[in-house]
Parts: structure tokens; C-alpha cells; sequence
């Protein structure tokens, strides 16, 4: 989950290393550090905290140094501290390394190192790698890593620098992203996300598992971990610097909820054919018979993506009429799941990164299912390990809290279920009906974002209270869920969601007086279950906050605060009640100071287990 950045070419590295450090931040922020090769040695400089701090930390030493490899921490091994930042640097002083991932056999190669008489000097397993590298090291810093990376059991992606050979990095990838952009000739950039490269290239190599590249001034190479040549196909990156740019925002969490009528614009665009009542997914074409025909589905996914995927299972199964289920994909591969014939997994990723999605999908590939992606980012891994898939189009989510893709992964999972409705039992007008009512989603979300200030006035009264609940049933059951996590992710409030019929049985008990509850209580098949279970919570003093469907007055008579949602089918609300609980999230936030972007203790992409 760290983010990793490194350059080599004629311009100067270290203004390089640090613009792509922060545009990497979101990743990872408990501390930062670069290394530049310059006069024959490894210049390095480290920092606990921002990538500021790190800045202020730079002398004139190596300032003019064209090779450079950075890193910004989310710490696993180790408390963050300047001695377990990144780069970490061999016995010798004559390599230095950034690494993302986990090492898993760190501790039994730590024991062979100090049989070796190499010390560690910190707590982190990066540092295993770098003095078993150095162990290694013969003179050929490639060489090098390949022997080292042999002995190694876990994940990772690293970039190394060796003072004896100053004039390639050496990178490697088992399970974290690594990405060779091509800036120009002798000119590289390599890095962990696009996000760190789009400002000075389009053009870029994906790495895969099991590879490896040496990059020198006159070009580079690619090969297996075995030194067998790989041909790389160059592609372009899908976005533009501009968009990952704040914009005039005071976050991009609200430059992300605000972005969300264009992104499901850009998620929907030709594959809505309103005119005809047909739904088009040119990733799914080779594949439509063989899901329709599906025995059971299961939906993969972690945090907020899981949400997205019981969202899916209500979808498939109401409108499909195919069974479907929702799994953390952390508890998925080790149950030992049973995978029948006809089964189809789809996993679901913003970053098409998520190591536990990936292993999941890798273990309902090796038991026989038909393997679907989800995903957001072209070229990620679980887009490339995929039988299939529906991108999302959504353009980059900087903000750790998903908002934008979440709704993009409903709109897809939604024309899924549509277009295999229509194989199935779904009627044509039925079709047409929520495929024309999904078409204007886009334009009536602008109708939720103009209640933002309101939110925030009804917000301002509940900061002080540590506990809230969110309740919703049917299809905003998950959305109950999604608004208790953004709140609990960038807020600190702890927060609880749940359908709200379960409240009676246990949690019912934490209600007092003037504790904030958030329902969900469109018009729907449930309504005036969801208005009884809204009284039961009155009767004990509790505070109601409500999302309602425009036109309903009767709720303002039971409600302390209400933000309406336009009326929709009741299978595409979620795609809007989600948006004020965006809101709300961010605005707890901000009140109670917290850093909105970068919420302590977590990061965008999760790589690890």
C-alpha cells in the first residue's frame, strides 16, 4: 500500500521523485524517503510524516543527481520512525531499495543474515531484502535481485539503485503494482500508480507478477524471474493530469462526490442504447451466454466494493433471477469454497489491485468458475487475470474514501443485471423502463449535491456524539453499511449499519437520548416497515436524520432533518441515497478537523493481506 516512485534521465531526480511522492500520498503517509545516486554514493534522506517533511529535510547533497528512487510508507512491519522508512540501505552503504509488500520468511532470513554477520538496523522486513541483495551482490546488481528475490516468500514491488552500476534501476514485481513510464529517449520514470507519471508521459509498460525490468539510460529490458525475455506492450495511460488535480476543491473526497453526475456519465456512456432498450458491454460479449446460463453467482470484494457487491446480489437476483451471494474476499480462498459447474465470480476493485480480491479470484479461476472484473484501473492486474470484464470509466479516485467509484461499480453491476435479465425472465418494456430511468441518474444527482450546505448545518449539531447508527432494508441495506463506514473512515465516529429490522434484536439497546440515527427511507416495497422501525427509535429519544424520496412530506413530521433523493426504481436508489451519506461523512470531518484525504491508519490501495 506504499507508493513508489523512481527516474532516470538528464533532468535533475530529486524535484522528480518528490512531485510524484505527493501525488502518490494517498497511498501511504506515515513517512517518506528518496535516494539518489551522486559522486559515486547513495545520497539518502528520510522523514516520519508528510512528504513535506521530507522536502524541508533535502540539502544540497545530491541535488543534481539524474537517478533517483523515492518512497512514501503505510507501515506494516515496524512503527513508522526515520530508521524504518524507506530506502533502506545494504550493509555495504552501496544499494539502496524501496519496497510494497510484506515479506513473509523475513524473520527466518533475518537468522541467516546475522549467521552472515549482516545486521538490520530496523524493524521492517524491507530491510531483509536490501542485505540479502547486498549478500548477493557480485557485481551485477540484476543478478543480484534475481538470486535474493528467489529466497523470498511474500509480496512485492521494489525499485534498486547500486552505487557500483549508476546507471540503471532494477525493479520487480510479485503481487504490488509497478508501472515504466516512457518519457523519452534515456528518460524513464517508474512507479507504483500512473497517478506519478501522467504529468511527464502517456506512455507506460505494465509490469506483471513474476517480472522483472533493468532500466538504463540507452533503454531497458524485461525479463522472468528465470531471465527469460518478455516482449511489453506500451500503452497509454486513461487519464489526464488535470484530473487529478484538486480543481479549485478544498478536497478531492468532495471534488470526487461533486465529480459523480460526470463519472456515471462516463461509466454509462455507449453502453445505454435508450433508443433501442438494450444494454451494450462489449467486455461481457464472449462471455453473455455462458453467465446467463449461470447456476450461482458470487460477488468478491473488500470494504467499500463489498458494499457495492451485496448491492449486486440484490440486482442479479431481482431483476436476473440468478442466485447470488456477497464474500469478503480476505475469508473467501481460505474456506476452502465450494465452487460447482455453472458458477461465475465476479471481483470488484477500485485499483484492480486488492491483494485479497486478487487471491480470491485467483482461487475461484483455479477451482473452474468463470472469473469476472469489476474494475476501475486499465491494465491492473485483476483486469489482466480476469476471463472478462466491465471497466468502469470513472476517471481516478485520489480520496481514500471511495465515493465515485462506488456508484460507478452500482451503475455497472446494474446494466449487468439488466442485460442478463433480458436472456432470462425480464420483459423488454421492463428493460426499457430501468434502462431509460438509469439514463438520467447522471442528471438528477446534481438534484441531491444542492443540499451539501444543508447537510453540513444538520451535521454541525451530531459531531459531538461518538456513536450513530444506519439503518436501511432491501436494496439500502448496503447503503447503510457504506454510510456507517464513510463516516467511521474519515470522521473517527464510531458508527454502525445494519437492515433496519435487526435493530430490534440487540441494538436497539444503545439508543438514548439524542443519539444521531440514519435512515434510509425512500419509497420502496419496505416503506412503512422502515417508518415503524424509524418510530421505535423516536420513542427513545433518538435523533432522526432520514433520506427520503422527493415529494414525501409525511416524514418531516417524524424526522428531526430530511434530504430528499428524486424518485427512481426502487433498484437504482442506491445509486442516489449513497450520495447523502457522502456528504455527511465529509462534513463530520471537516468539522471535527480531520484530514479528510489521508484518514489515519489507511490507504487507498490495500496490496497486503
Amino acid at each position: 500500500m506504499c507508493g513508489i516512485v523512481g527516474y532516470i534521465g538528464h533532468k535533475c531526480a530529486r524535484p522528480i521523485l518528490i512531485e510524484g511522492l505527493k501525488r502518490l500520498e494517498y497511498r501511504g503517509y506515515d513517512s517518506a524517503g528518496l535516494a539518489v545516486l551522486n559522486d559515486g554514493q547513495v545520497a539518502v534522506s528520510r522523514a516520519v510524516g508528510r512528504i513535506a517533511n521530507l522536502e524541508a529535510r533535502l540539502n544540497g547533497d545530491g541535488a543534481n543527481a539524474t537517478i533517483g528512487i523515492a518512497h512514501t510508507r503505510w507501515a506494516t512491519h515496524g512503527g513508522p520512525s526515520e530508521r524504518n522508512a524507506h530506502p533502506h540501505i545494504a550493509q555495504n552503504g552501496r544499494i539502496a531499495l524501496v519496497h510494497n509488500g510484506i515479506i513473509e520468511n523475513y524473520r527466518t532470513l533475518r537468522t541467516f543474515l546475522e549467521g552472515m554477520k549482516v545486521c538490520c538496523q530496523s524493524e521492517t522486513d524491507t530491510e531483509v531484502l536490501v542485505q540479502l541483495i547486498g549478500h548477493f551482490y557480485k557485481g551485477n546488481i540484476e543478478q543480484a535481485v534475481r538470486d535474493a528475490l528467489h529466497e523470498v516468500q511474500g509480496t512485492y514491488g521494489i525499485a534498486v539503485l547500486c552505487a557500483d552500476e549508476p546507471d540503471r534501476i532494477v525493479v520487480a514485481r510479485k503481487g504490488s503494482p509497478l508501472i515504466v513510464g516512457i518519457v523519452g529517449p534515456g528518460e524513464y520514470i517508474v512507479a507504483s500508480d500512473a497517478a506519478a507519471i501522467v504529468q511527464h508521459t502517456a506512455q507506460v509498460v505494465y509490469l506483471a507478477d513474476g517480472e522483472m525490468a533493468t532500466i538504463a539510460r540507452d533503454g531497458f529490458r524485461t525479463t522472468t524471474l528465470e531471465n527469460v525475455p518478455v516482449t511489453k506492450e506500451v500503452q497509454a495511460v486513461e487519464f489526464s493530469l488535470d484530473q487529478i488535480e484538486l480543481g479549485g476543491y478544498e478536497h478531492f473526497m468532495l471534488k470526487e462526490i461533486f465529480e459523480q453526475g460526470q463519472s456515471l456519465s462516463m461509466t454509462l456512456r455507449g453502453r445505454l442504447n435508450t433508443r433501442e432498450g438494450v444494454i451494450h458491454l462489449g467486455g461481457l460479449a464472449n462471455h453473455t451466454r455462458d453467465i446467463a446460463r449461470a447456476r450461482r453467482l458470487i460477488f468478491t470484494a473488500q470494504g467499500t466494493a463489498w458494499h457495492a457487491g451485496l448491492v449486486g446480489e440484490y440486482l442479479f437476483e431481482d431483476i436476473a433471477k440468478i442466485p447470488a451471494e456477497t464474500e469478503y474476499a480476505s475469508e473467501f480462498r481460505y474456506r476452502n469454497p465450494l465452487i460447482e459447474p455453472g458458477t461465475v465470480v465476479i471481483a470488484i476493485s477500485q485499483s484492480g489491485e486488492t491483494a485479497d480480491t486478487l487471491a480470491a479470484l485467483r482461487e475461484a479461476k483455479e477451482k473452474g468458475a468463470l472469473a469476472l472484473g469489476v474494475i476501475n484501473a486499465v491494465g491492473s492486474t485483476i483486469a489482466r487475470e480476469s476471463d472478462a470484464g466491465v471497466y468502469l470509466h470513472c476517471g481516478p479516485e485520489i480520496g481514500v474514501a471511495s465515493t465515485k467509484a462506488f456508484t460507478s461499480q452500482v451503475a455497472v453491476l446494474a446494466m449487468m443485471a439488466i442485460q442478463l435479465g433480458r436472456r432470462r425472465f425480464l420483459s423488454q418494456p421492463e428493460a426499457k423502463n430501468l434502462i431509460d430511468a438509469l439514463a438520467r441518474i447522471p442528471g438528477q444527482v446534481s438534484a441531491v449535491l444542492e443540499q451539501s450546505e444543508a447537510i453540513r448545518k444538520a451535521v454541525e449539531k451530531y459531531i459531538h456524539r461518538e456513536n450513530w447508527l444506519f439503518l436501511g432494508r432491501g436494496y439500502n441495506y448496503p447503503i447503510a453499511l457504506e454510510g456507517a463506514l464513510k463516516l467511521k473512515e474519515i470522521s473517527y465516529i464510531h458508527a454502525e449499519g445494519m437492515p433496519a429490522a435487526e435493530m430490534k434484536h440487540g441494538p436497539i439497546a444503545l439508543i438514548n437520548e439524542g443519539m444521531p440515527v440514519v435512515f434510509i427511507a425512500t419509497r420502496c416495497s419496505q416503506y412503512e416497515k422502515v417508518l415503524s422501525n424509524i418510530e421505535e427509535v423516536r420513542s427513545r429519544g433518538g435523533r432522526i436524520i432520514a433520506v427520503a424520496t422527493e415529494g414525501d412530506e409525511h416524514i418531516r413530521e417524524m424526522a428531526q432533518h430530511v434530504f430528499y433523493v428524486p424518485d427512481v426504481p426502487e433498484p437504482l436508489q442506491p445509486l442516489l441515497t449513497v450520495i447523502p451519506l457522502q456528504l455527511l461523512a465529509y462534513h463530520a470531518a471537516v468539522l471535527r478537523n480531520c484530514n479528510v484525504d489521508k484518514p489515519r491508519n489507511l490507504a487507498k490501495s490495500v496490496t497486503v493481506e
